[in-house]
């Protein structure tokens, strides 16, 4: 029986995939890297901070309504991802200390070889152009390093913060999938936004969404 399309057995990559955990990927003060140990205060306070903010964006269980995020849970969870090449879990770092988190996945290899990106960041540092930079990082290596061809971005219509994220990507619009994903107690409707390989201009350096947001999206220095 042949492995059912898209789906890769744990362990299992091709000979175009470099899949490297932990990974660090940075454009200048900007870095992602796996959440780590010590986070955990700085972490529970960023949660804590800009949980209201958050709250009508943040995916939920409905089988366990009002389960509060454990953050030795969520690292754990990042850490066995990431070994099995089935997510990318992110903490998003400004100036070295943690602002939020960027996770790519599911991840799926074989015949689909794609991705679906998720977000946040601290409410104090929304608007500063660090999510669509993080974004465009770890888009160009999911194309340049893991060899994937599409990378989908779904956002509830009336997250205008996030709407302008997939515009300044330039990500495709889709249409509306409803009922889709299970946020802030009940299942909403979500727009579906994309990019494939081919869709971005490379050159001699690879792939290059990043140095396209760069040019049309100067980012400012980020304030402390």
């Amino acid at each position: 029986m042949g492995v059912p399309v898209g789906v890769c057995p744990a362990g299992v990559y091709d000979d175009a995939m470099v899949h490297v955990w932990p990974l660090v990927l940075r454009d200048g003060e900007l870095m992602l890297r796996p959440l780590r140990r010590r986070d955990r205060g700085e972490f529970d306070r960023l949660r804590a901070r800009s949980a209201q903010w958050l709250r009508p964006w943040d995916a939920t269980d409905p089988l366990h309504p009002g389960r509060a995020t454990d953050f030795r849970a969520l690292r754990r969870w990042a850490s066995e991802q990431a070994r099995l090449g089935t997510a990318l879990p992110l903490a998003i770092v400004a100036d070295g200390r943690v602002v939020g988190q960027i996770t790519a996945g599911p991840i799926q290899y074989g015949a689909v070889r794609s991705a679906v990106l998720g977000y946040w960041i601290d409410q104090g540092m929304a608007g500063r152009g660090l999510v669509p930079r993080a974004a465009a990082l770890l888009i160009d290596h999911l194309f340049a390093e893991l060899g994937l061809h599409r990378v989908e971005v779904t956002v509830r219509p009336e997250n205008a913060p996030s709407l302008r994220v997939v515009q300044k990507l330039n990500l495709r619009a889709e249409g509306m999938r409803r009922a889709a994903i299970h946020v802030d107690g009940a299942w909403r409707d979500h727009l579906v936004f994309a990019l494939t390989a081919e869709e971005v201009a490379t050159d001699d350096a690879g792939y290059g969404v990043l140095r396209r947001l760069q040019r049309e999206h100067p980012s400012r220095a980020v304030k402390r």
